[in-house]
């Protein structure tokens, strides 16, 4: 790339996400559009600066630096209501907003990213650079200048760059040099394809202004159909449509993130591709939508998993993922030839190794979804509950085993008591569904495991030196998944057991708890031995469950209310300047891990909901 070093990547907090469920990207404060996987979530990366700055690739519209001047100011908010992303520029000359939105709701069949750049006042220059890296940039592309625009030929993949501004190329990446005054635009359209003229691609204001207003109108309707009128409206709003961003329109699937190996640890090797359905993340995904008015996302994706469900074997065990086709997961694969976010190594892509796991706690999220959807969406079919049936009869076979759980530790199987209470959801759920429809199940045999999973995790799961629920058994570590157990029903909120494994969590880690100033780790990596290298943040989701947790158990303490509330505070004040959560909160701060991330802002509605419930009509 000209031998030249670029800066580094933004943070990853510094981005805002546009999308057209089918893909996403991620576009920095800076004018920086540096994560890009087209044409689908899983697909290569065309843009992949924020993993390695100097060979990603990256599409940049930014003003252009003025010798002996201040340097510009960037400010970044999304369209009220909608996905579209407006990034400002102040400078002493003038006032520049660029608008990034993937058009939605138009007659429009061809697939494009849209920006456009404006001046609302004075005069300002501006440098345009497009310069994608196709297939993770393991791919050499050509450039083939065409009127009105430009065509980047991969063997994998071609795009078309159209645009009314003069274009200059080096045979890889392609630039542009103009000056707008106050009321003039300029529009760049990314596109699939390699035509041989781009001139009835290329865009003047009222076209794109066209475009512009029926994605807003999308995005305003699908919001309307929210059915939530709490505190904190707004931050609901905005994470129900991050988690719209993550659904696959074409088959209903839902991913874990958009994005692959942003680190859990800055410069460590706890890094992850997330982009494919995680059966636990999307039946969570499924209720938080549901809790809030959306019924045909979750409708979707029940139609989605009924297909995979109905494709396994007669013992076969449930895969915990799935590609967005539903085909298996690709193999994990290290891109030696990346540095990584900040030089986070190494970059994955994949999740095999996962996908390989055995996680028997994704029945338990499986029929609790599956539950709450007969329950506030639609009735499930006979054929869907005799696939249904038969995992329960399988889980009922297996459910003693050992297992990776939540986290999907790699350092061996345990009896995680997270996934006991997960298996214990599962048969209570399809328990509560056969009687509710007179489905026909072996309802004895299905009672009586799940008595004998109660019994054991309350014998088992229960260390008395410590007064806590732990991570597994014969554990004397802590592990914050338990405080889902008032959540799904297991336990009463102000159950002793319960109150004290809740204050025990609420502790910082000198003290043998989880929560620094707040925000709580879903364990203490040192003393589980998850057979990964590097330390990790505070888990966003378990932050919310504590919140959770505290509002339920409100009911005999009602000082607890109280202090849930500010802790829903004090996690907001972590958001990112557009209210979007990644993974983790790392020390300083900063987000970490894939972004965003669907299990915390799901966690987050449901947080809300229960606290703004608990909390009544007044302040």
């Amino acid at each position: 790339m000209n031998g030249e070093k670029t800066a580094r990547p933004p943070a990853i907090e510094d981005h805002g996400v546009i999308g057209d469920l089918r893909t996403v990207a991620l576009v920095a404060t800076d004018g920086t559009l540096d994560w890009l996987c087209f044409p689908h979530f899983d697909s290569p990366t065309v843009f992949a600066a924020l993993l390695d700055a100097d060979k990603g690739g990256h599409f940049r519209i930014q003003p252009e630096a003025q010798s002996g001047q201040p340097e510009v100011v960037h400010k970044q908010f999304y369209w009220p209501d909608t996905n579209v992303l407006v990034t400002r520029f102040y400078s002493e000359n003038g006032v520049g907003e660029l608008v990034d939105f993937m058009p939605l709701g138009t007659q429009e069949s061809v697939r494009m990213v849209v920006r456009r750049i404006r001046v609302v006042r004075g005069e300002m220059t501006f440098r345009m650079e497009c310069l994608p890296a196709f297939n993770y940039a393991r791919d050499e592309h050509s450039v083939r200048m065409l009127d009105h625009g430009v065509s980047f030929l991969s063997p994998s993949l071609s795009l078309t760059l159209a645009t009314k501004a003069k274009l200059e190329t080096d045979g890889k990446r392609v630039t542009s040099r103009f000056t707008l005054r106050e009321g003039q635009s300029m529009v760049f359209v990314l596109t699939e394809g390699a035509p041989q003229s781009c001139a009835r691609q290329a865009m003047g204001h009222e076209s794109a202004e066209g475009l512009f207003r029926d994605t807003v109108i999308y995005w305003r309707h699908w919001l309307s159909q929210c059915t939530y009128r709490g505190r904190w409206r707004e931050t609901v709003y905005r994470s129900a449509l991050a988690l719209k961003l993550m659904t696959f329109e074409p088959s209903g699937a839902i991913v874990a993130a958009p994005t692959c190996s942003l680190p859990e640890s800055p410069g460590g090797g706890r890094n992850w591709d997330y982009r494919f359905v995680w059966i636990r993340d999307a039946a969570f995904t499924v209720y938080a939508l549901l809790r809030i008015g959306f019924s045909d996302e979750a409708g979707a994706f029940m139609r989605w998993l009924e297909q995979r469900i109905a494709e396994l074997g007669d013992d076969e065990p449930l895969p915990l993922m799935f590609a967005l086709d539903g085909s298996k997961v690709p193999q994990e694969e290290e891109l030696s030839h990346l540095a990584g976010y900040r030089d986070s190594r190494p970059v994955r892509i994949g999740n095999e190794a996962a996908h390989n796991h055995l996680q028997l706690d994704i029945y338990g999220e499986l029929m609790d979804g599956v539950y709450l959807y007969n329950k506030h969406g639609a009735p499930i079919s006979y054929d869907f509950w005799s696939h249904l049936r038969r995992l329960m009869n399988w889980l009922c076979d297996n459910w003693r085993r050992k297992d990776e759980s939540i986290w999907e530790v790699r350092s061996g199987r345990q009896h995680f008591v997270y996934s006991k209470m997960m298996c214990w959801v599962a048969l209570d759920r399809a328990i509560r569904l056969a009687s509710k429809r007179s489905f026909p199940s072996d309802l004895a045999r299905w009672i009586h495991e799940r008595d004998a999973m109660f019994e054991e995790i309350m014998d088992q799961g229960w260390c008395q030196e410590r007064g806590t629920f732990v991570q597994y058994y014969g554990a004397k570590a802590l592990d914050a998944s338990v405080l889902l157990m008032p959540l799904v029903f297991f336990l009463s909120p102000v159950d002793p057991r319960m109150l004290s494994t809740v204050e025990l969590i609420r502790k910082p880690p000198k003290q043998g708890g989880l929560t620094s100033d707040g925000l709580v780790f879903r364990y203490d990596s040192e003393a589980s031995q998850d057979g990964l290298t590097g330390g990790e943040g505070t888990f966003n989701l378990c932050t919310f469950w504590l919140v959770e947790a505290m509002t339920r158990a409100s009911v005999t303490r009602p000082d607890l209310l109280d202090e849930a509330r500010l802790l829903f505070e004090r996690m907001l004040g972590y958001a990112s300047h557009l209210g979007l959560f990644a993974e983790q909160t790392g020390p300083a701060g900063e987000a970490l891990g894939n972004f965003p991330q669907a299990l915390t802002h799901l966690s987050l509605i449901s947080a809300a909901y229960n606290l703004d419930r608990a909390l009544g009509a007044g302040d």
